[in-house]
């Protein structure tokens, strides 16, 4: 069976891409992998998606997408998918025992955030410990907040967190930033920013909620530790693209570039959501691109011989 449309990925771009095309009639087939959700899963409480004034926790929101999309007639694989070939029609798509066949596809694969990979983090993810400074800033007023990372997103995120919080500390591994001279002077010249250069996080402290964090100093081996509120994780993002490397035209950090907005190098391919999208990452600009590409998609396959 050759399906009108896959979309790969069941994150709110996937979602919005689903809920859109089903409604048009191509009852898309949705590959979402073993945690379909993509990074509104770690979202305790989403605050600033359009609709819900009282906040609605991203499990919940994610789930509610889900319904929507399957009340309209959108099918799911939750399986990963392993490999793709776009060389030829209909386009291909295998899970681990699976092969698909599509005349269209939509890559909403998303980006997982890079973490610090101790233990204690995984207990305070959405308790204290987040990736996502532009989301979860304002539940931080008048406390004092890390940042780690030493790139212009770390710059980006302490800055953002000064509107909310008394204070800043940024701990970066090195003894300088990555970032560029126009952040870095940004950053320098903010009162509430501080910096501990040659520093690495060895725990993160707290019972229910974060409330400090153990630092080891690498040149010298010695550990202290400071009372934080919050700890904003900014050391990158990993797209989930490796199964389109040789197909789609990646960056040099494997993000997807369109050729415009959301058609990628190969026609009948779109892109939608945090795959493609290195600077937003936000739920509500993932379900735009989402439905973007759902339109388009229901243009290719309208028009198609």
């Amino acid at each position: 069976m050759v399906e009108k449309l896959i979309i790969l990925g069941a994150g709110p771009a996937g979602l919005s891409a689903a809920i859109y095309a089903s409604r048009e009639g191509f009852e898309p087939l949705v590959i979402g992998g073993y945690n379909p959700g993509g990074q509104l899963l770690l979202t305790t409480k989403v605050e600033n998606y359009p609709g819900f004034p009282d906040g609605i926790d991203g499990p919940v929101l994610v789930d509610s997408m889900r319904k929507q999309a399957a009340r309209f007639g959108t099918r799911f694989v939750d399986d990963n998918a392993v490999r793709a070939d776009f060389s030829s029609r209909p386009f291909k798509v295998n899970t681990s025992d699976s092969e698909f066949q599509a005349e269209c596809i939509i890559i909403a694969t998303g980006a997982n955030a890079k973490w610090l990979g101790i233990e204690s983090e995984k207990k305070f993810i959405g308790h204290g410990v987040s990736n996502c400074a532009t989301c979860d800033g304002p539940f931080y007023k008048g406390k004092d907040v890390a940042v780690v990372g030493g790139g212009d997103t770390a710059m980006e995120d302490s800055l953002f967190l000064t509107r909310f919080a008394s204070s800043v500390t940024i701990v970066h591994r090195r003894d300088a930033f990555r970032a560029s001279k126009a952040m870095q002077d940004r950053v320098f010249s903010n009162p509430k920013i501080k910096v501990i250069w040659n520093s690495s996080v060895e725990e993160i402290l707290g019972e229910s909620t974060v409330s400090g964090i153990r630092l080891k100093n690498i040149l010298s081996g010695s550990v202290n530790e400071i009372k934080v509120g919050g700890v904003f994780v900014a050391i990158g993002y990993t797209p989930n693209t490796d199964i389109f490397k040789g197909i789609i035209t990646l960056d040099s950090a494997g993000y997807i570039v369109p050729k415009s907005e959301i058609n990628t190098n190969v026609d009948g391919v779109f892109v939608a959501g945090d795959v493609a999208d290195h600077k937003y990452r936000q739920a509500a600009t993932a379900a735009g691109s989402g439905v973007k590409a759902a339109l388009a998609a229901r243009e290719y396959l309208s028009t198609k011989p």
